[in-house]
């Protein structure tokens, strides 16, 4: 297990250098910068698990829409220390799915290392999870999506083929689930963007569609899709063809 985190938060803050202290003293590789969005940027192989320390909200409030944004694009797990006002008002902005702890001032820092050691153990076990991208124009659809698959997979959403396209020159997924029918760019068109490009020519996908006629079928078995889903399908249903596919994935591996 990797132990590292990112301590965003006023270098020369006594609350701060306990808590750097603290995380070194149980075997923690602590990196430390600014609530400055510059700096955080420029730091190389940054740890995928932040720590941050509210100093002030006000002065923050930037830096807070750019973690709003990473937390999603790179899948961070984003743990806060604060007064409870703030923390509600944090709440609100970064996604509920990638806040991993709350630390309300004053903070302990012995249970603060203790509870960090626990989301790190938490966030290795959920690395472990084979990653699915969703896509679909429609927010409702995705969200339940990704509540009937989030226990056993790693689910991340996009709401257009290109938004999709974006998401896939920066991270690895090991299936995509697609919609068929998006306004601008299809759900075909997106497949045949991704076969066109070495990086991602092979990447499994999967439809997902309220249409079940023939013709809509055919017209995209040329690009090779895995499996072609109804939306309305029972979760328990969807959820078994994607275990049925991974299952088979893991026997080719080993024969």
């Amino acid at each position: 297990m990797e132990k590292r985190v990112l301590l965003i938060g006023g270098g020369k803050s006594f609350m701060v250098t306990s808590i750097a202290k603290e995380l070194k003293e149980k075997n923690f590789e602590v990196v430390q910068a600014s609530a400055n969005v510059t700096e955080v940027e420029r730091i190389e192989n940054k740890p995928k698990v932040y720590l941050i320390y509210i100093d002030d909200l006000e002065d923050m409030m930037e830096f807070l829409v750019y973690i709003r944004d990473q937390a999603v694009e790179d899948d961070l797990s984003i743990s806060i220390i604060g007064s409870p006002d703030e923390i509600n008002k944090i709440r609100v902005s970064v996604p509920q799915d990638r806040i991993a702890a709350i630390f309300e001032r004053p903070v302990n820092v012995k249970e603060l290392g203790n509870k960090m050691i626990e989301v790190v153990e938490k966030e290795d076990l959920r690395l472990q999870k084979k990653k699915i991208l969703v896509v679909d124009d429609d927010g409702t659809m995705l969200r339940t999506i990704k509540s009937w698959l989030s226990e056993k997979y790693q689910v991340f959403m996009v709401n257009s083929g290109m938004a999709a396209i974006t998401f896939l020159a920066k991270n690895e997924v090991d299936l995509i689930l697609l919609d068929y029918e998006m306004p601008v760019t299809t759900g075909p068109q997106v497949l045949k963007m991704l076969r066109s490009e070495p990086s991602t020519s092979s990447l499994p996908v999967m439809f997902l569609t309220v249409k079940s006629d023939k013709e809509s079928v055919m017209q995209v078995i040329d690009l090779k899709p895995e499996k072609y889903l109804l939306k309305t399908m029972p979760p328990a249903e969807l959820i078994a063809n994607i275990d049925e596919f991974f299952e088979k994935q893991k026997a080719k591996k080993f024969n």
